[in-house]
């Protein structure tokens, strides 16, 4: 008879787990008017689909969604840039403030985190409702 001393064997199922993909992120965003422009600006692409109500605005972002709404908390959201010295220099330009200026991270030694033997190069800015986004090159020099 069980026990807390001697409980029943649990038998688990055996199966092939599928790795999770990252599918949507969420961004505060207290005006969406503004964030929507900013968004567009910054990415390059219009708003995939916009309902308010309830406020939100998607976006795609190479097959994951970009979500700006007002209920949702601040993410920290990294974007992969070619150049980020010009990016940098185009944001500014457009008055964006920049946090941090774009500085080496690290060097790869593997492709574990990015391309073996790349520089990875991080810059920082604040989007139009103040939340922190992270722009980063891999350079090969």
């Amino acid at each position: 008879m069980p026990s807390a001393h001697h409980p029943l064997p649990v038998t688990i199922a055996r199966r092939t787990m599928v790795p999770m993909r990252l599918v949507q992120v969420a961004q505060h965003a207290d005006d969406l008017g503004r964030a929507s422009a900013f968004y567009s600006d910054l990415l390059g692409a219009p708003p995939t689909a916009s309902f308010d109500p309830p406020g939100l605005v998607f976006f795609d972002l190479d097959g994951v969604r970009l979500l700006l709404d007002r209920a949702a908390p601040s993410a920290l959201v990294y974007l992969s840039v070619t150049d980020i010295d010009a990016a940098v220099k185009r944001l500014r330009h457009k008055g964006i403030h920049i946090e941090s200026e774009p500085h080496v991270i690290f060097t790869h030694a593997d492709d574990t985190l990015g391309p073996a033997g790349a520089q990875e190069w991080q810059a920082f800015i604040r989007d139009s409702e103040g939340n922190l986004v992270g722009l980063v090159e891999h350079r090969h020099d």
